[in-house]
């Protein structure tokens, strides 16, 4: 391998950590979900893996189209920008709903009290929730979760914008294994830098006891994805 591709591929592995680590939406909705949707660790994992494919993919897929038919950096960088408006709105707008129906199933799963007469003349008092009787009696909407589809979508919406660049360095040098090997560490760099977060800090929220802000939870995860959006579309993180 070429001196000038062996050290593209290790500026193509720092950028993909850096690139990951700069951008909290590549963790963050994650993390939040996961927590109040209560995924398992491997639950979790496999979607943050499936999601990471899909968002360094589509940039691979465009990034070689535009070198088979000869387009300019410039112009892939456009068409990036313009995906990476796309993700962010998409961000915003399934963080809103989110958010939304979280205070809503938050309001229907408010504690209040029921008391009790007996015969005997006594009586107790207990809490008691009717939105966690109406998830019991429907519990089987789980098995048509669409959450995990929808973050899918937006991360295959999301951009690699860095990725564009390194790949058209070997393009124009002819160097189809240097575009391989630059394309693979990337992709490598960039998931198993979301996987560790994710995976550090998922275990780190369910280790923290947030007593009876758990309810609002599915909110705090939507407003969290709605902040992330914003900082995309507006701060452009």
């Amino acid at each position: 391998m070429e001196l000038t591709i062996g050290a593209l591929v290790i500026t193509a592995a720092s950028v993909g950590c850096i690139h990951t680590l700069l951008g909290p939406d590549h963790y963050l909705p994650f993390v939040m979900i996961a927590w109040a949707r209560k995924w398992s660790g491997f639950k979790t994992m496999v979607i943050t893996f499936l999601c990471g494919i899909g968002h360094v993919g589509s940039s691979v897929v465009i990034g070689m189209i535009g070198v088979a038919i000869g387009i300019a950096v410039g112009k892939l960088t456009f068409l990036e920008s313009v995906r990476g408006n796309i993700a962010a709105w998409l961000f915003i707008g399934f963080g809103l709903a989110y958010m939304i129906w979280g205070i809503r199933a938050a309001y229907r799963n408010k504690p209040h009290k029921h008391i009790h007469f007996h015969n005997h003349g006594l009586e107790h008092e207990h809490d008691h929730s009717h939105h966690k009787e109406h998830i019991h009696i429907h519990g089987q909407e789980d098995k048509v979760n669409i959450t995990p589809w929808v973050l899918f979508l937006i991360f295959v919406f999301g951009p690699c914008e860095p990725l564009i660049p390194l790949l058209m360095y070997p393009a124009a040098k002819h160097s189809m294994t240097g575009m391989l090997f630059v394309t693979g560490v990337f992709a490598a760099a960039t998931i198993t830098t979301m996987l560790i977060i994710v995976g550090l800090a998922l275990r780190g929220v369910q280790l923290v006891e947030f007593g009876r802000l758990q309810r609002f939870s599915h909110a705090i995860a939507g407003a969290t994805i709605l902040i992330c959006g914003l900082a995309i579309q507006f701060l452009g993180l």
